[in-house]
């Protein structure tokens, strides 16, 4: 028996059986409103009749909220689509290498990938490598960049010009204009072990147990 058909079976009974609460839910809402209404007017008092304008008014209420549900409905039909494709694009990057908010670094190779993302152009941007001490490995001079993500990679190498260790290391990114701070990001590479969904949505479950959102991403390797 397959498991896939087993869960897409279950899936649309859910989906059913939850459609048909809705519906019911809105009939009965429907039911009392016309029960009141027609009792109301049934032991109206003959010398001050309902006011037409007080029950168009009523009736009004009772449209807006069979819209309001309707909408409900629709937008929760929308919401779980849309998770649904995602999860499935996010399946696709499983075995890639992803780049998002981080500032580790390492002189292995594909871990060697570093990148930030500028607010607006720099005119000065300069890359800080430190040890897990919190000591100055190498300082890389970057020059002008524009706005968004910029990528690099580190050649493994301390100001010195010797080998770094192997290890993890983590960067700091300082970027000006006219002398003035310019708001950055720090972004780095990640393996896409596996996806999972949560109520934050999408995931990506990355090499080193570390996780990071699907919006996050912000260049695919």
């Amino acid at each position: 028996m397959s498991t896939v058909q087993d869960a897409g079976n279950v899936s649309s009974q859910f989906g059913a059986g939850a459609a048909k609460t809705t519906k019911n839910g809105t009939a009965d809402t429907q039911d009392r409103f016309l029960s009141l209404l027609v009792a109301q007017m049934k032991n109206q008092d003959p010398l001050n009749p309902l006011d037409n304008a007080q029950v168009t008014s009523q009736m009004a209420q009772l449209s807006t909220v069979e819209g309001i549900e309707n909408m409900n409905s629709s937008l929760q039909a929308m919401v779980s689509s849309m998770g649904t494709n995602q999860m499935a694009q996010a399946a696709s990057l499983i075995g890639r290498g992803v780049l998002v908010p981080g500032d580790t670094v390492s002189p292995a190779q594909f871990e060697d990938v570093m990148g930030f993302e500028l607010a607006r152009p720099a005119d000065k941007v300069s890359v800080s490598i430190h040890d897990a001490a919190g000591g100055l490995v190498r300082k890389l001079e970057l020059g002008s960049r524009e706005a968004g993500v910029n990528v690099l990679a580190w050649d493994g190498l301390t100001d010195s010009g010797t080998a770094a260790p192997a290890g993890q290391y983590s960067f700091k990114i300082d970027a000006v204009q006219g002398g003035q701070p310019v708001s950055s990001v720090a972004l780095n590479l990640g393996m896409v072990n596996s996806v999972s969904q949560n109520g934050q949505g999408v995931q990506l479950n990355l090499a080193g147990n570390s996780s990071v959102g699907y919006a996050e991403i912000r260049q695919i390797f």
